[in-house]
């Protein structure tokens, strides 16, 4: 596996990988996220040309199996979405490509990586404690943090148990 920047061509197919990589939520009886319509190219380009989409590519060629975009928010590098192809879960693909955004931050003298995810579904907060993660409680929410958790409850993410998550650099 390796990672790289995600290019043009990349991007229907992240699109077809979040499709996928929704699937597990039906599981979970989270039909609403299953069903969410993956990031439009317009807005997966806008990752791309800020120099923050990369990509996991399988080791038969150059197919993106997963990705990552990220964004700065409050001094820190948000991931905004991360996913894998159920296909290619479970070989550390996620893992690898949340280091790739992490030295990406420390390039950029960021001090930390921050998400948003679920706290209830196994391959969300539980995963991300694995990988050095930890809740930030809300009183502790900077505004960009808070912002994003205000745009998630108007898409209906609340609907679930949902936090914010930061790894220190």
């Amino acid at each position: 596996m390796r990672i790289r920047a995600a290019t043009t061509d990349d991007l229907p197919i992240l699109q077809d990988i979040e499709d996928a990589a929704g699937e597990p939520f039906r599981t979970v009886g989270m039909i609403e996220i299953a069903d969410d319509a993956p990031p439009s190219i317009e807005v997966l380009d806008e990752y791309r040309r800020d120099g923050r989409a990369w990509v996991a590519v399988d080791d038969d060629g150059d197919t993106p199996i997963a990705y990552l975009i990220s964004e700065e928010v409050d001094g820190t590098e948000h991931i905004d979405q991360l996913s894998v192809h159920p296909q290619a879960a479970r070989r550390g693909i996620g893992a690898t490509l949340i280091d790739r955004a992490a030295d990406h931050a420390r390039a950029q003298g960021l001090t930390a990586l921050t998400l948003t995810t679920f706290t209830e579904v196994p391959w969300n907060a539980p995963y991300y404690e694995r990988l050095g993660f930890h809740i930030v409680d809300d009183a502790e929410l900077t505004p960009g943090l808070r912002k994003i958790r205000a745009r998630e409850a108007e898409h209906g993410l609340d609907r679930w148990p949902r936090t914010v998550m930061r790894r220190d650099l």
